[in-house]
């Protein structure tokens, strides 16, 4: 468990001006010297390089050094320090190399060939020869060129060069391409100013069109074919994972040993193994969807396995409610775990681990309030039972799993380090008392281990190679190896991601409980909410949600708000393919068909889909068209003008797939502002050619009303974009987020809808049918509207 040496107590003697003078900016300098890590690293490549001042292209170079050098492999930094010194590797792309070759390189001998090799040492790449494969890769891309003119990709034209000289000076090129446009493009036009509008992904190209296709369409990237790319293979798990801190200057390096590598790898058999580790304290949100489409799709993008395992450490907050509904929403999201395990599976080794912790020293009982915590990691302040002797620390804790020991009289603290800057090393709880008994492993404990106990000892013992979870996580990463270091256990690969942060709702479990126990909704899976039963409800499937999380990437620098355009734009594309069409009308007027015999009924066909081949009678189904006809209220007005496409007095709009239809006469009710009815003729030679097209339904039998539906219709829960940050979120809360329309027309076939089933009603967005949809009462939901600002401008 031997530490790695004081780099932390050189830094104090590190002025600003030092770093100024290696030709840093002022603001990269400031930056350095507020985090304490990078300026001890700074100080130590400094003292290594044993130089004062340099050029500016030199002292960049030794930053990345200090901020990037891979620690498994120190021995040899001053090896590198001194190339970049003396200019033998002079670029970013050398460096890049270098750093490379010595993260796999580790603390092994270095064999120096390779190394130079690797890294384009005497490797000198003229002028001449970037400006000829200059003209070569704008030659070969000429028609890319011609078509989008300045809008072209200049960074993958320098990509294709560095392809060929990957030790060019990449300024040189670019400033090359830059001059070669000017002269083939000439001065720029007012359409080369324009921003470009992104458009959706066309369909692949027909075979015949593949290649030609192939010179204009940019590669995707790796991450973009595979976004599980970034993360590294099990083997390679030998490297250090991160350094702690000491207030003291020591430094802890976690990394692990070669033989508990090679033990693990042998469990293991080499597979990738992560997690899925929900709180069964509520139901999951489309947050959790991101985090269940990177633990599950690297399992099984690497053919590996992944764990649903239950964080259940607090038996007061669990329900099997809970647990029932996570298990069965993670199949529907499409993910099949290796195996369902609870941290309660693993109490007795935990306990085990922590009397073995007292033993070494490494944690002691505690008698201080939670208060008097607080106050103390405020102040820096060791406990005044910190220091206890060890047998006493043994004998209370024994008391405390016994239940002699009342609750909130003890606890049991891990001996981290009080007077660290980060308050997650201040002494963290790891056991305290609670005499309630647990809903998974009953009556048998009375002392629960906390979540930054018990979350890296359980990730070490299931052999979890890659824990990954979110950013605010990132600050507690040194509690997390600190424990397995100092019990020697093996230590899992972790790498945190931005979480997931969406406009117009909120999605911590404790307002998400708060909206739901105070009944703002109606219930986990209302509509209106983003939980994957909500959304489920609402006629959204998994592989939209999926795409989405595919399309937004599991990057750790956008931490940003995503509007909820852009997931409405993923539920549309794939509800544009899949939901067939069908007409209901929301607010019937009725139209009487002067010119139509009373007990006349025409059936007519209905497009269950845009392109629907015409001998495809599946793909089609039957409207009736009768003396009695219901359009929306909205499509009538008193008062016609040049923009508006509706029916008016004396005015032609076409019924879909039907015929044309002409207002003759307008039907009043007491009320002279009430309309009851209009009067309209029918062409049925279809001679008339207006420019409206409505939706509508009919009587299916003369004095028969159509299909009576329940529409429900929503808005965004919230009217801010980050209501979250509300001191008031509540009331923020949109009171028109919900309309129920009981009263809605619907087209005969629709009476046959069940559970499961979506349309697009014409004119009206996407439904689905609602789970209080019985057979003489359908109702349904509207998912999105047809209306896309999203997608307009494409995904981004």
């Amino acid at each position: 468990m031997g530490t790695g040496g004081g780099e932390g107590d050189k830094s104090a003697a590190l002025p600003l001006e030092a770093l100024l003078a290696l030709g840093l900016d002022q603001r990269t300098a400031e930056n350095a010297l507020v985090n304490s890590k990078v300026t001890a690293n700074l100080a130590a490549v400094i003292a290594e390089a044993g130089i004062s001042r340099c050029d500016k292209s030199v002292g960049n170079l030794l930053y990345t050094v200090a901020t990037k050098y891979p620690t498994n492999a120190l021995v040899h930094r001053p090896v590198l320090i001194d190339y970049v010194v003396s200019m033998k590797i002079k670029n970013p792309a050398q460096l890049d190399a270098a750093l490379s070759f010595l993260t796999n390189t580790g603390p092994d001998s270095l064999d120096t060939g390779k190394f130079e090799e690797a890294c384009g040492v005497g490797v000198v790449v003229s002028i001449e020869e970037i400006k000829s494969t200059v003209n070569e890769v704008l030659k070969h891309n000429m028609e890319a060129i011609l078509e989008q003119r300045y809008h072209i990709n200049v960074g993958n034209l320098c990509g294709q060069v560095r392809k060929r000289h990957p030790w060019g000076d990449a300024k040189a090129t670019k400033d090359e391409i830059d001059k070669k446009l000017a002269e083939i493009l000439g001065p720029k036009t007012d359409a080369d100013n324009v921003k470009p509008v992104k458009k959706k992904k066309e369909k692949p190209a027909k075979v015949e069109d593949q290649k030609a296709a192939v010179v204009t369409a940019l590669p995707p990237s790796e991450e973009e074919l595979n976004p599980y790319s970034i993360f590294p293979q099990p083997e390679e798990n030998f490297k250090v994972h991160t350094e702690i801190f000491y207030s003291d200057g020591n430094i802890w390096r976690a990394h692990n040993t070669k033989d508990i590598l090679e033990k693990h790898l042998k469990a293991t058999g080499g597979k990738v193994m992560t997690r899925f580790p929900p709180e069964p304290n509520g139901y999951l949100h489309i947050g959790h969807a991101k985090a269940m489409f990177i633990d599950f799709g690297l399992a099984k993008e690497r053919n590996g396995h992944c764990y649903l395992r239950f964080d259940d450490t607090n038996p007061e907050a669990e329900k099997k409610e809970y647990i029932d509904h996570i298990q069965e929403i993670v199949h529907w999201m499409g993910w099949e775990p290796y195996k369902v395990t609870y941290a309660s599976d693993y109490f007795q080794a935990l306990y085990e681990h922590a009397v073995e912790l007292i033993r070494k020293g490494l944690a002691y009982v505690d008698h201080q309030t939670a208060e008097e915590i607080k106050e103390y990691r405020e102040k820096k302040m060791n406990s005044p039972w910190r220091d206890r002797p060890i047998d006493e620390s043994l004998k209370l804790f024994e008391d405390m799993r016994r239940g002699l020991i009342a609750e909130g009289a003890a606890t049991l603290r891990m001996k981290q380090d009080m007077q660290n800057d980060n308050k997650n090393m201040s002494d963290l709880i790891a056991y305290r008392i609670k005499f309630t008994p647990h809903p998974h492993a009953g009556d048998k404990w009375c002392i629960y281990p906390s979540y930054d106990y018990a979350h890296c000892m359980v990730d070490s013992l299931e052999n979890i190679t890659h824990s990954l979870c979110t950013l605010e996580f990132d600050i507690r990463r040194p509690s997390y190896y600190w424990l397995l270091v100092a019990l020697g256990l093996y230590q899992p690969y972790v790498w945190e991601y931005s979480r997931l942060n969406i406009s117009n709702t909120v999605m911590s479990k404790r307002k998400l409980n708060r909206l739901v126990t105070e009944k703002w909704v109606d219930g986990w899976d209302d509509p209106r909410l983003l939980t994957l039963a909500g959304l489920r409800r609402r006629g959204v499937s998994s592989t939209a949600i999926n795409s989405f999380i595919r399309g937004i990437g599991i990057t750790r620098s956008d931490n940003s708000l995503i509007r909820v355009d852009r997931l409405e734009y993923h539920i549309r594309e794939e509800l544009n393919k899949t939901a067939p069409r069908a007409m209901v009308v929301l607010n019937p007027l009725k139209v009487v068909i002067t010119n139509l015999e009373d007990d006349k009924v025409i059936d007519l066909d209905g497009k269950m889909w845009p392109d629907a081949p015409a001998n495809d009678a599946s793909s089609y189904y039957k409207v009736p068209f009768s003396k009695i006809v219901y359009i929306e209220k909205t499509d009538f007005r008193l008062k016609d003008s040049k923009d508006y496409y509706g029916l008016a007095p004396g005015k032609s709009a076409l019924l879909r797939y039907a015929f044309p239809i002409k207002c003759t006469k307008v039907v009043y009710g007491d009320n002279p502002d009430e309309i009851i009815e209009i009067r309209a003729e029918y062409d049925p030679s279809k001679t008339t050619k207006p420019k409206g097209v409505l939706h509508w339904v009919a009587q299916a039998a003369p004095g028969v009303e159509p299909l009576k539906v329940e529409v429900r219709l929503f808005e965004k829960l919230f009217l801010s974009e980050n209501p979250a940050e509300l001191e008031d979120w509540l009331g923020d809360l949109n009171p028109n987020s919900k309309e129920v329309i009981k009263d809605a027309y619907a087209v005969p076939s629709l009476a046959t809808a069940v559970l499961g089933d979506k349309f697009q009603f014409e004119r009206l967005g996407y439904f689905a049918v609602d789970t209080d949809s019985t057979t003489e009462n359908l109702v349904f939901n509207r998912t999105v509207t047809l209306r896309d600002s999203y997608g307009k401008a494409g995904p981004k």
